[in-house]
């Protein structure tokens, strides 16, 4: 087994992201310009410490339990990589438990933080990140966007996960409204939905999702249609009463409102920057709790890695 020098450090950059984004149910997913930032050092003391700043402070793991060192951990074990020990420090911007893919960018962020400290000693494709990160994650719908940036589809084969990206219409404008209290494990998300669902409700996303398509490539005049969905909003809606709420004022006035992801987050698909503002007031007239709206633009280059210069123990 090859083993890391000490020293060696990198710095990844890694984006949100919004999946399913109606009715593309694990398959559809965007990367947001929203980052968590990390930085890696090989030390020579074994173990793993972690620093966080931002989102998480104070809650989430600083050993080797956190999910971003854990993740790590497993890229360079299967790569046939020893770590003498590592240092972690992270500043976190992605909400957590929110439906915006903080789950997913930690994976993407330890996988890539493996690549990059990994460099000379083992060659690390595209195909093999998604592979990796996916098998952590158990899904690549969240872990293509974050990897790969702008808009993806990805869907599994016998030999792993594949993905397409795909640019967005320059006329189509995001908008994310966060709650700043309620939160949505994707356990509890996935627990909601039925193992079936009635034919003609699997035949009404399939017309849905390919219309999306076409929607955010070409046709943003289609996107309230295009975003309608009966194989898990509908199911996963009593879990999140307030989400679903705002979402059925919002398309009633016209706007392609979603749950971000596993929820409770709202993604709104506009077909005009114009039309942000008056979403943004819709939901302050009509919340219950506070929201924090984001105007978010598609990020297109997705995660990066870059080498540090090399710190001393």
């Amino acid at each position: 087994m090859s083993a890391l020098p000490i020293g060696r450090a990198v710095r990844v950059i890694v984006p949100a992201t919004t999946a399913n984004l109606g009715p593309g149910f694990d398959t559809l997913g965007m990367a947001l310009t929203i980052y968590d930032t990390l930085e890696v050092r090989v030390v020579e003391t074994p173990g793993v410490s972690v620093e966080v700043q931002g989102v998480g402070a104070g809650d989430v793991p600083t050993d080797e339990t956190n999910l971003v060192a854990s993740s790590l951990l497993r890229a360079l074990e299967q790569w046939g990589v020893d770590a003498p020990g590592l240092h972690l420090a992270a500043v976190n911007a992605i909400p957590h438990g929110r439906g915006v893919g903080s789950s997913g960018a930690a994976i993407v962020a330890g996988v890539l933080a493996a690549k990059g400290l990994a460099e000379g000693l083992v060659e690390v494709s595209d195909k093999e990140l998604l592979r990796v990160a996916t098998e952590l994650e158990g899904h690549p719908d969240n872990i293509a966007p974050s990897l790969f940036g702008g808009l993806t589809i990805a869907w599994m084969t016998e030999d792993g996960p594949r993905h397409k990206k795909l640019s967005v219409h320059r006329g189509v404008s995001l908008l994310v409204a966060v709650p700043t209290t309620s939160k949505m494990s994707t356990q509890l998300a996935r627990s909601l939905q039925p193992d079936t669902v009635p034919h003609e409700d699997a035949i009404f996303n399939l017309s849905r999702a390919s219309l999306l398509i076409a929607a955010l490539l070409d046709s943003p005049e289609l996107l309230l249609e295009a975003t309608e969905d009966r194989l898990h909003q509908n199911y996963r809606a009593s879990a999140m009463p307030e989400t679903d709420e705002l979402i059925g004022h919002l398309r009633a006035s016209g706007y392609a409102a979603v749950v971000s992801g596993a929820g409770p987050s709202i993604l709104v698909l506009c077909s005009d920057p114009a039309q942000r503002p008056a979403v943004e007031a819709l939901i302050a007239a009509k919340q219950k709790s506070p929201w924090e709206c984001h105007t978010l633009t598609v990020d297109e280059r997705g995660a990066t890695v870059e080498t540090l210069p090399a710190l001393a123990d």
